[in-house]
């Protein structure tokens, strides 16, 4: 078979004789419009009902935070009670739990560093290396 018979046969038209492609009309192409969303984007309006929403930590409530921290007992164990306390506010009780995550970390670091320096200051003794 021969992929011409093939060819003309597909470009059949509707009366069954073969011969050109049928032309479609000329169909203009729509002018380009940018995007514009159907709805304008708008906030929420605030719900009193809505707990999702709190009031920020005020300046005077850090003011004192600060200073309870820096009573030495009372502050190590204030930082706890603001951290995992269900009274305390969201931002606040985040605050203290970063805080004490780094706390975890400085004294790790403190440890491996004090460690490490005390394995120098040992192999220096045994040398019998002295100044």
């Amino acid at each position: 078979m021969d992929n011409n018979n093939l060819f003309d046969k597909d470009n059949q038209n509707q009366n069954g004789e073969q011969g050109q492609f049928q032309q479609q009309p000329y169909q203009p192409q729509q002018p380009y419009q940018p995007y514009q969303p159907q709805q304008p984007y708008q906030q929420q309006p605030y719900q009193a009902g809505n707990t999702d929403l709190e009031e920020p930590v005020t300046f005077a409530d850090w003011m004192i935070s600060t200073l309870i921290m820096c009573i030495p007992c009372v502050g190590i164990i204030m930082v706890f009670v603001w951290a995992f306390g269900s009274n305390t506010k969201k931002s606040k009780s985040n605050y203290f739990k970063a805080m004490l995550v780094w706390t975890v970390i400085g004294i790790v670091l403190a440890i491996v560093m004090g460690g490490a320096f005390a394995a120098i200051v040992a192999s220096l003794a045994g040398s019998g290396y002295y100044y």
